[in-house]
This record gives structure tokens, C-alpha cells and sequence, in this order.
């Protein structure tokens, strides 16, 4: 089984990234897949907007632009990157044979994973209604995990530590599609959260 990946292929040059971030704005615009984006799309089209006009300024020298222009081209960066992880989020919940596809319908490449081993984080019913058991790939001796869970992948609430790699999740509404998450937290600092997993709540 292979994981469809949502990819930036992001240039250093600065028109390269201007033109990359409209591309993904233009095929995103009236998407079915994407109806309500993370950044939204008129903040996104407006923050290129922002680089492309400062952009002209340093060609222009005008002074003090380099320094707008990089805050800027930072500001693009990060919703790039948010833009990536709520496309990746609707193509975990599609059909993964679909996955692909719709990661390309945003304008974004796909890189295929090979699935072997464990998922990083698998969720299942609790016993009681409203409850959720979580498991994450254990990450060794002296690593603490960091749960969190959301309903819209925009507002994530926190869940208390663990020094085991699973714990559960009470007082949650019944027939609600959830999203979870888990971080690893070992002496050598924190790791990139992990892969969303999904479950309608019962």
C-alpha cells in the first residue's frame, strides 16, 4: 500500500515562489475538494499579492524593501505550508486511491510512500460512547507524546501528556468526525507532528 504526499517544490528565487503560490491559488479557486481552504483563499491571494509588490520595490531599489520583501516572502512560505497540510488532510480522508488526484488538483506534486510498518498514530472507538483509544509508534525509552484533536483541523485542542505511546480521549460528541494528532517529544526535542487520523465518533 503506498501514501500519496502532498509536495511544495519551492524555488529560492522569489518570482519562482510567487508563481508557484498562484498557481496552487488559481487551480484551488472553485475546487470541490477545497471548499473552505486553510489559509482562505482570499488571505493567501492577497499575501501574494503583498510579495509580488514588494518584489517590484527591490527591483525598483527602493530603500528599506529587501527587508519588507523577505518578511513577506517568510509570510508566503508559512501559508504555503499551511495550504499543503489541509490538502493533505482531505486527501488522508479520501479514498487513498483518490489521494493523488486531488493533491494534484491544488496544484501541488505527490510523492508516493510505501506503507510497511505501523502507522504513526492509529485511533479506535473507547468502550464507553463520546471515548477514543490512541496509538502511536512508540519512540523509545525517554520520549513523552503529545496528543491533540480537532473537528475542523484549524482549532486543535490539547489532550495531557503521555509517557506512553497511547492514551484516551473522553467527552467527545457522538456521530462528529474527529481529527487527531500526535507529537513525539524525545531529549533531542520535538518531532513534526505526526499524520492526521480520522474517526466519527459513536
Amino acid at each position: 500500500m503506498a501514501r500519496s504526499i502532498a509536495v511544495l517544490k519551492l524555488s529560492p528565487r522569489v518570482k519562482n515562489v510567487i508563481s508557484f503560490a498562484q498557481s496552487v491559488a488559481t487551480a484551488m479557486t472553485d475546487n470541490a475538494h477545497f471548499p473552505s481552504s486553510n489559509p482562505p483563499l482570499a488571505i493567501f491571494q492577497a499575501d501574494i499579492t503583498g510579495l509580488s509588490s514588494s518584489e517590484a520595490a527591490v527591483l525598483a531599489r527602493t530603500k528599506g524593501a529587501v527587508e519588507v520583501r523577505d518578511a513577506k516572502l517568510a509570510v508566503l512560505r508559512t501559508d504555503l505550508e499551511t495550504m499543503k497540510t489541509y490538502v493533505q488532510g482531505v486527501a488522508e480522508i479520501a479514498n487513498p486511491s483518490n489521494a493523488a488526484a486531488i493533491i494534484e488538483s491544488a496544484g501541488m506534486a505527490v510523492r508516493k510512500i510505501t506503507l510497511h510498518d505501523k502507522p504513526t498514530l492509529g485511533v479506535k472507538q473507547g468502550s464507553v460512547s463520546g471515548t477514543v483509544t490512541l496509538a502511536a509508534k512508540a519512540a523509545g525509552h525517554r520520549a513523552a507524546y503529545a496528543w491533540q484533536y480537532s473537528t475542523d483541523q484549524k482549532t486543535w485542542t490539547s489532550v495531557p501528556q503521555t509517557l506512553q505511546a497511547k492514551t484516551g480521549v473522553s467527552g467527545l460528541m457522538t456521530a462528529t468526525l474527529y481529527y487527531f494528532r500526535v507529537q513525539v517529544l524525545t531529549i533531542t526535542g520535538e518531532q513534526d507532528w505526526s499524520q492526521v487520523a480520522s474517526l466519527v465518533v459513536k
